[in-house]
């Protein structure tokens, strides 16, 4: 397992923990998603309750997987056994990546325009300028959009354990000047 995959998870258990309590809970993912879906008021209810699905099952699964003494709590210990295993949570990841990527994609373009990015990542609570960071990694065209299939793809690399050097550690590095 590299050394970036297990900051990158450090990190976005950090901030799926939203309450702070350093345990993962359903109310965690709830508020996470209700955050997101604020950050694009713009998006079709059918988009907001994708991205909320992939929200909701990335929770299932973790509790599904980890959650032995059913007390609706997972550690980070927990955590990282999981989400750094593809074959227990790939499944999760892909509807996650989908439904989160898909909301940001306002007029079906198959892209998503900054602003877009940058609220449903600050949502989420990614530091901004990590968040610029990784949208000019992933190539914006001329029109400051970034295609939703390169973002999805991102997000599935994010979980992977053997990956390193991606676009995604630009998230989960020191915040940029």
């Amino acid at each position: 397992m590299r050394n970036e995959a297990i900051n990158r998870v450090k990190l976005v258990f950090t901030l799926f923990d939203a309450d702070g309590n350093g345990v993962l809970e359903s109310d965690d993912f709830e508020l996470m998603s209700s955050r997101v879906a604020a950050a694009v008021p713009g998006a079709d209810e059918a988009r907001k309750q994708a991205m909320r699905a992939g929200f909701t099952r990335y929770w299932n699964t973790l509790t599904g997987e980890l959650d032995t003494d059913h007390d609706g709590r997972i550690t980070y210990d927990e955590y990282q056994a999981c989400v750094l295993s593809p074959e227990r949570f790939g499944t999760a990841v892909d509807q996650f990546a989908v439904g989160f990527a898909r909301l940001g994609d306002l007029d079906g373009s198959g892209t998503v325009i900054r602003p877009v990015f940058i609220g449903m990542m600050r949502g989420v609570g990614f530091d901004l300028p990590n968040i610029h960071a990784l949208f000019d990694a992933f190539g914006p065209d001329d029109d400051d959009r970034v295609r939703v299939d390169v973002w999805e793809a991102e997000i599935r690399d994010f979980y992977a354990p053997d990956k390193g050097g991606i676009p995604a550690d630009l998230l989960a590095a020191s915040p940029a000047a």
